[in-house]
């Protein structure tokens, strides 16, 4: 039989532990994977954006999404929860814009989707969200990528993979990154981390790939023959 604390969000278990809270980050490990990856030139956002059937459109398939002119995310886990979140990091953006006549930090922009995932934590009736976002840009403090989970927590990376077999996408970053990495060179491993991620061959249909420049600080997609150089 199930315990309280297994089935209601506001109550811990023995352990210290919020299982429902476990149960959104395990969903998240299910996910199609991401990576995200800095480097001085700028960030890149990579996804595996693999159809859930063979008749699906993949051009409603989408895992990188743009928030501002100068950031953008990749979400793993349930699409529809991250959906939500996006909308309200947009209308964020475009708030602090007009209040400020500036683009957002990309910490305090990440700390408001923490805050809005920490909400869904601790007030019963409601579930976690369902999904873990990557956010990478070009700020005034230089290249970032931030990572928040269900749980309201975020973190900042120098590189780092979400969803599926993120452990071993994790660990070639580790061997592989350095500080100096080019733009180019920052594209490339963060390819090679979805590969290694990835359950079976990918090509340039189903890897997506986004950048932010360090230079124009413009969110921008790589086409299928620029993803292609990558993936040979």
């Amino acid at each position: 039989m199930p315990r309280a604390y297994d089935r209601a969000i506001t109550i811990f278990s023995p352990e210290g532990r919020l299982y429902q809270v476990e149960y959104a980050l395990e969903l998240v490990k299910r996910g199609a994977p991401i990576v995200g990856v800095s480097s001085p030139e700028g960030v890149a956002l990579v996804a595996n954006e693999t159809p859930e059937s063979r008749l699906e459109d993949p051009r409603f398939f989408m895992k990188i999404f743009q928030l501002d002119e100068h950031v953008g995310t990749a979400v793993a886990g349930l699409i529809s929860d991250a959906r939500v979140l996006i909308e309200q990091s947009r209308v964020y953006c475009q708030s602090n814009r007009l209040l400020y006549d500036e683009p957002v930090d990309l910490e305090s922009l990440t700390k408001r989707i923490g805050d809005q995932a920490q909400v869904y934590t601790q007030h019963a009736g409601v579930r976690p969200y369902g999904v873990s976002m990557i956010l990478a840009g070009v700020d005034t403090t230089g290249s970032r990528v931030f990572m928040a989970d269900p749980s309201g927590s975020y973190r900042g990376y120098k590189a780092v993979a979400v969803g599926r077999k993120n452990e071993e996408g994790n660990k070639l970053l580790e061997e592989e990154y350095h500080p100096e990495l080019t733009l180019d060179e920052a594209i490339a491993l963060a390819v090679q981390a979805v590969k290694t991620a990835s359950d079976a061959d990918v090509t340039a249909k189903i890897v997506k790939v986004a950048v932010v420049p360090a230079d124009t600080k413009v969110f921008r997609k790589l086409s299928e023959s620029e993803v292609e150089r990558y993936l040979t």
